[in-house]
């Protein structure tokens, strides 16, 4: 029977510890757009549900949104579409109780609710989507004065490994075991 020492043994559980890490930092999000809350018309006092709620979370290209609503829709429009409530150029509209978004490129996405009152209302989201690679600036402004955040954290992502980071890290996994081999 092989043996197999300690040295090495520490080397393959490194080495599958740092592959794992690494793939998961790559997965794709989903997030539940409102969280809690989900996608309905907010409350005179929480107009800015949707804002305050991007505001919280990070996209990047590859992550989805997932709206949950009950009578009602979610429209992606155009930058106007979203300024002036206007449902009626669709870029993709749901109206079933649930519509997910994939973030498939970086730059600016828009959502309305398609019933005008409710997008006059608040029911709008305007987010910002980061590229793959995306690295904060090495220096930053200071931030504007602001309301504290809520200290709840946003419940409402999900991570799932995608094929490539499977892969890598089976890859990797392989890679190390016959690294560690005499």
């Amino acid at each position: 029977m092989m043996k197999i020492s300690k040295m090495a043994s520490l080397a393959v559980f490194f080495c599958t510890c740092s592959i794992i890490a690494a793939g998961l930092v790559n997965a794709e999000r989903v997030f539940k757009v409102g969280d809690g809350f989900g996608w309905q018309k907010p409350g005179q006092n929480s107009s800015a549900v949707y804002t305050q709620w991007a505001k919280t979370n990070r996209f990047q290209v590859g992550d989805s949104l997932s709206f949950e609503y009950k009578n009602d829709s979610v429209v992606e429009v155009e930058k106007w579409g979203y300024f002036h409530c206007d449902a009626s150029k669709p870029i993709v509209a749901f109206n079933n109780g649930h519509g997910v978004f994939k973030l498939d490129r970086p730059g600016p996405f828009f959502f309305i609710s398609g019933t005008l009152n409710h997008c006059k209302g608040g029911q709008r989201l305007q987010i910002e989507v980061m590229g793959l690679h995306h690295h904060s600036p090495l220096t930053a402004n200071p931030p504007a004065a602001q309301p504290a955040p809520s200290p709840e954290q946003s419940s409402g992502v999900s991570v799932s490994v995608t094929r490539g980071s499977s892969s890598a890290l089976l890859i990797g996994t392989l890679i190390a075991l016959l690294w560690s081999l005499p």
